[in-house]
C-alpha cells in the first residue's frame, strides 16, 4: 500500500518590526545590550552598546511552508528584510512542488543555488530558517514531535546552564553552570583584565565549588590576551572560554588550544556554518565542545551532519541558544549533554521565555530541568497578533 506525500503549495517569509523583534534588540539597560566585549570594542565610540553598531539591524525572519492540505509549518532565525527577499524571490522556486518529505534533497538544491553568493551568513540563516520549517511541517503532518523523527529522545529531560549576568542566582534556580558575557576586550587593556577577573572571582565566591563558570567572549579577543585571560581564569576555576577570537581564524584557534590550560575548555561555533566550516574548526581549530547555533548553521538537517562529525572527533555539541529548535535536537543525540538557556530577563534574575513575545507555549526550564514537548512538529505556535510582514511576496 503506497501512502500519499504531501507536497509543499507555498513559502512565505516574515519579517517583524519595532523593539523586541530580535533578542538583540532589547531596551536600554538590558544585560544583553551592556558594555560587552565584541570585535567593534577596539573602537572607544562602540564599547558600550553592541546595537550602537547594528548588531540588532537584521531582525528576526519568519518562514512559513504550506503543504497542499493546508497544514502549516515555520521556523525562525535571523535575517530580517534581506532574509525574506532571498527566501521568496530565491529559495521558494527550489522548494515549491517538492514532496514534504524532500529535506535532504531540498537543503542541497538550496545550498548549491545560493553558492556563488552565500557559504555562510544571512544566506545561511534563511536556509535554515526554511529548512526548520520544513521539520516543523513534517512534524505537524505526521503529529509527532520533531525528536522523534530523528530517532527519539536518549534521555528523559535536558540539563541546562545559563547565559546572562548573574551566574550567582543561577545556581539557585538549579542550573548547572552559568556563562558570563566577557565585558572588557584587548583594547582595554590590563585594566580591563583585572575588572573581568574580578568579577569572575566574585562570583566564584558566591557559588558551590562544581557549579560550572564560562566566559563568552563574542569573537572579540586576540591570542596573546586570549592566552593571558585563560591562564590567570584557571586559577579561579574557569570551565571554558567561548569563541575568543574571529571564527575564522581556526589556525588561531589551534595555537590557542595549544598554549592555554588544559583544564580550561576552549568552545566555539556560534557563528561558523555547515560541515566544511566545522571541520575547520575541529581539525584545525582542535575545539573541545562546538556550539552551532541552528537557525544559522544550515538548520536541523546540517546540525545532523555537524553532529556526526563532531561526535567521530569525540568532541560534544552544545548548540548556542536557540529554544525549541535546539531542544529537539540535544534531546535526541548522545554527544549533547546539555543545553544552553538564554536569560532574557533584562536583568537575568528570572526565567523567561526566550523567543517572548514571538512564540507560544514556549517551554522554560525548572530548577535547571526541561521537558521538552511532545506537541507535533517543534511544540509551539506563531503569535499571530505580533505585526508579522511579508515584503516581498511573490506569486504562486
Amino acid at each position: 500500500m503506497t501512502t500519499h506525500v504531501r507536497r509543499i503549495r507555498q513559502v512565505r517569509a516574515y519579517t517583524l518590526r519595532g523593539r523586541g523583534a530580535d533578542y538583540h534588540d532589547q531596551d536600554r539597560g538590558h544585560w544583553i545590550d551592556d558594555h560587552i566585549a565584541t570585535p567593534m570594542a577596539r573602537y572607544p565610540e562602540y564599547r558600550g552598546s553592541r546595537q550602537s553598531y547594528g548588531i540588532n539591524v537584521l531582525g528576526t525572519l519568519v518562514v512559513e511552508v504550506e503543504a497542499d492540505d493546508g497544514t502549516i509549518g515555520f521556523g525562525v532565525t535571523t535575517g530580517g528584510d534581506v532574509g525574506a527577499w532571498i527566501v521568496e524571490r530565491h529559495l521558494a522556486r527550489l522548494v515549491e512542488g517538492q514532496r514534504v518529505t524532500d529535506i535532504e534533497k531540498i537543503w542541497d538544491q538550496m545550498y548549491l543555488s545560493t553558492v556563488h553568493y552565500g557559504r555562510k551568513g544571512v544566506v545561511l540563516n534563511t536556509i535554515s530558517g526554511v529548512d526548520l520549517a520544513l521539520w516543523d511541517l513534517l512534524g505537524q503532518l505526521r503529529q509527532e514531535p520533531v525528536y522523534h523523527l530523528l530517532g527519539g529522545a536518549v534521555r528523559d529531560e535536558l540539563i541546562c546552564y545559563a547565559t546572562g549576568p548573574r551566574p550567582d542566582l543561577a545556581q539557585q534556580m538549579g542550573f548547572i553552570g552559568g556563562k558570563l558575557p566577557l565585558r572588557h576586550g584587548p583594547a582595554e587593556g590590563e585594566e580591563g583584565i583585572r575588572s573581568n577577573l574580578d568579577l569572575l572571582a566574585c562570583m566564584r565566591q558566591r557559588v558551590s565549588d562544581d557549579f560550572w563558570l564560562m566566559w563568552d567572549c563574542w569573537m572579540s579577543l586576540d591570542l596573546d590576551y586570549a592566552v593571558r585571560l585563560a591562564h590567570r581564569a584557571d586559577e579561579i576555576g574557569l570551565r571554558w572560554i567561548e569563541e575568543p577570537l574571529l571564527p575564522d581564524d581556526y589556525w588561531g584557534h589551534g595555537e590557542l588550544r595549544r598554549r592555554m590550560p588544559d583544564r580550561v575548555l576552549l568552545t566555539a561555533g556560534e557563528h561558523e556554518a555547515t560541515r566544511w566550516g566545522f571541520r575547520l574548526l575541529l581539525e584545525i581549530g582542535r575545539v573541545d565542545i562546538v556550539q552551532p547555533d541552528v537557525g544559522w548553521c544550515g538548520g536541523i538537517t546540517e546540525l545532523l551532519r555537524i553532529a556526526a562529525l563532531a561526535d567521530s572527533h569525540g568532541k560534544a555539541v552544545v548548540p548556542h541558544g536557540s529554544s525549541v529548535y535546539s531542544y529537539h535536537f540535544v534531546i535526541s543525540r548522545t554527544n549533547s549533554p546539555f543545553t544552553e538557556f538564554l536569560m532574557m530577563h533584562p536583568a537575568g534574575t528570572e526565567v523567561v521565555p526566550m523567543l517572548h513575545p514571538l512564540l507560544e507555549d514556549e517551554p522554560v526550564p525548572h530548577q535547571g530541568r526541561l521537558k521538552v514537548p511532545d506537541r507535533p512538529g517543534f511544540g509551539v505556535r506563531l503569535n499571530r497578533q505580533l505585526p508579522l510582514i511579508r515584503p516581498y511576496e511573490h506569486p504562486s
